[in-house]
């Protein structure tokens, strides 16, 4: 065994400045063809570093900069994205509960670049791997204003914190399902944009997390490249033809990046798309001596993370039959048919009269009333989403839940709360102090001041919009999610992030 490490260190000299880190050997003997010794070692010597700390701004939720913010540079790809000098205890800041802002790792903010310099005018686009939700939040904020963005995620508990994420961030135009690449088989030609961020060997992740390099092999690598195949192969039938597909991953070997590229052009005949990248930027380029452009960021390089990534566009097809969904009403009149039993008894007039006026423009969506309470669909959604549910997709989320019923009575849903299309004007609203934003946030109960009417109050913190509480005079109800509470005791001291 002593020998053979020492046959390893004459031929790869970079193993004695891994070893601290447990990098696999096998991976060394991966990386040293793509980047030559020098570079593995520059790789090693990053990995050894404390990651870096970023965090992307919500341009819908805009706050004014506090006097107490951490110093923040920009990041130089993302509009929105920021460093941070330090790590802070996120947890304890109301404003990103409000979804004011995603802490993120910032090289994968870099497919915003690739949507600004492609996607001109609003689009149908699909985020097929999206949990937790942080290249979701950047689509929707970079995508074009009507784009509809369908968030999908097959783990049942990821998809949860994949919709908690994205009702956080507060459009209305985005639907969060819980499927199988396959299950989109029926939307042939639908999707304008696609984003693939597929599940991966995570080699880019091994300085933030010692169970990526712990579960690494070169088995694990020819099956991330083999699922991520399957992946792509059962979703391109979804995207139109002259579409865009971001295939994107967190890890380094060619097998799981440049060959899958490659693979895309043989199989579809796809051809691969530039991104324009300033000088600067350190980002690098193909490695395996194709002639087609990725973009790989490495930690020796940049400030952030491992990340890949390709633009790549599915050929035109003259004549192609485009997806195509009915009318609303054609789905109503279907339903009334079918009798649905979710439908409730309360008067529909009376429910909506009470409801319409809680989000601005009313008029620009499609209302529903049911069981599970009162919801306004986007007239650009309302159609696939009514699709979707007649057609085998699990959807969590869509549009903006507006109220839930309780008895006769239209309670203000939290999902509305966090909605960029709230009306405020509706209610009385109530400005809290950070340690009663904690309190909030942590469901415990909550007074009010004397002064302030009974009813349903919304908190706000810094003029942001936290969630609703029913005051009842002498004690207010605390109508925050259960299972989004800060569970911590821990008492923080004042701060906020932004």
């Amino acid at each position: 065994m002593k020998l053979k490490m020492m046959d390893e260190r004459s031929t790869y000299p970079v193993v004695s400045k891994v070893s601290d880190k447990n990098i696999p050997l096998d991976f060394v003997r991966q990386m040293v063809p793509l980047l030559g010794q020098p570079g593995v070692a520059d790789l090693a010597e990053a990995l050894q570093k404390e990651p870096s700390t970023s965090i992307r701004l919500n341009p819908a939720k805009k706050v004014e900069v506090a006097n107490t913010s951490l110093p923040m540079d920009k990041v130089p790809w993302c509009d929105d994205g920021r460093y941070l000098s330090e790590r802070p205890p996120f947890t304890f800041d109301p404003l990103l509960h409000a979804g004011c802002y995603y802490v993120q790792e910032a090289s994968s903010m870099f497919v915003s670049r690739a949507v600004c310099q492609y996607v001109d005018k609003p689009v149908f686009a699909l985020d097929l791997c999206a949990a937790p939700g942080g290249k979701s939040t950047l689509l929707r904020s970079s995508l074009p204003e009507g784009s509809v963005l369908v968030c999908n995620e097959i783990m049942r508990n990821r998809a949860q914190i994949l919709a908690e994420n994205m009702l956080k961030w507060g459009y209305p135009d985005v639907m969060v399902t819980n499927n199988a690449s396959e299950d989109f088989h029926d939307c042939a030609n639908c999707f304008d944009f696609i984003l693939a961020d597929v599940p991966c060997s995570g080699e880019g992740m091994f300085r933030k997390d010692d169970e990526a390099i712990s579960c690494w092999s070169l088995e694990n690598v020819r099956m991330c490249a083999e699922r991520q195949r399957h992946l792509i192969h059962n979703i391109w039938p979804a995207l139109k033809p002259g579409g865009i597909l971001v295939y994107s991953t967190c890890t380094y070997n060619a097998e799981e990046d440049e060959r899958n590229v490659s693979w895309m052009m043989r199989e579809y005949g796809a051809s691969v798309l530039p991104v324009d990248v300033p000088e600067g930027y350190d980002v690098v380029g193909n490695l395996t001596g194709g002639d087609y452009p990725v973009y790989r960021f490495m930690q020796h390089k940049v400030k952030g993370e491992g990340f890949f990534m390709a633009v790549i566009r599915k050929p035109e097809e003259p004549g192609f039959r485009p997806f195509r969904l009915p009318d609303v009403s054609a789905f109503e009149k279907d339903k009334k048919k079918k009798k649905d039993k979710k439908q409730v008894s309360l008067p529909l007039k009376e429910i909506l009269n009470d409801t319409q006026g809680w989000i601005l423009h009313p008029e620009n969506y499609h209302w529903q009333v049911s069981e599970d309470g009162v919801r306004a669909l986007p007239l650009s959604l309302a159609s696939f989403y009514l699709w979707g549910q007649m057609n085998g997709l699990k959807i969590l989320e869509a549009g903006i839940q507006v109220a839930t019923l309780k008895g006769k009575e239209s309670v203000p849903a939290h999902a509305m709360a966090m909605s960029t299309q709230l009306n405020t004007d509706a209610f009385v609203c109530h400005e809290v102090t950070h340690a009663q934003a904690i309190a909030y946030l942590r469901k415990e109960s909550i007074v009010l001041t004397p002064d302030t009417p009974k009813g349903y109050v919304l908190l706000t913190y810094r003029k942001i919009p936290l969630g609703f509480v029913k005051n009842l005079g002498n004690r207010a109800n605390n109508l925050y999610p259960q299972e989004w509470r800060i569970r911590s005791s821990y008492v923080p001291q004042e701060f906020d992030v932004i």
